[in-house]
């Protein structure tokens, strides 16, 4: 089964002096504010595309680090990721850095990273990002 994902955007002005809104339309979930300002000098009150990458990285890669675990025969008790995707105008998106810290019964740390690196090779969205690096940072909690 195929499943389509949609998100609408509607943006008012010019680049540096408008603004817009994202809709999750799929999920109804959110409707968020994006603008330039945000996305070039940061914001704690306005979205970016990067934060959404961001959520999208962080969400994937804990699915697929819960699955590899889980095919390992040890299931998870807990995952945490959060993703940084880094962002420089006039290039673009440079990276995603991943932050894992999980706890895992019966895994030792050497097992979690190797584990960890083929969920972040495999994880869909990573495999979308490749046009840029992506470093992981993996913990056993």
């Amino acid at each position: 089964m195929t499943v389509t994902s949609e998100a609408t955007t509607e943006w008012k002005g010019g680049l540096a002096d408008g603004s817009g809104e994202v809709r999750l339309v799929s999920s109804g979930a959110a409707t968020l504010p994006v603008n330039w300002k945000a996305r070039s000098e940061g914001s704690t009150s306005v979205t970016t595309p990067e934060e959404l990458i961001a959520a999208a990285h962080a969400s994937c890669f804990s699915m697929a680090l819960s699955h590899a675990l889980g095919e390992n025969g040890t299931p998870p008790e807990s995952i945490e990721t959060t993703a940084s995707v880094t962002f420089k105008p006039g290039t673009g998106i440079t990276g995603s850095h991943l932050n894992v810290n999980a706890s895992v019964p019966g895994l030792d740390p050497e097992d979690f990273e190797r584990i960890a690196q083929g969920a972040k090779t495999g994880c869909p969205v990573s495999q979308a990002l490749a046009g840029v690096e992506i470093t992981l940072e993996a913990t056993l909690a």
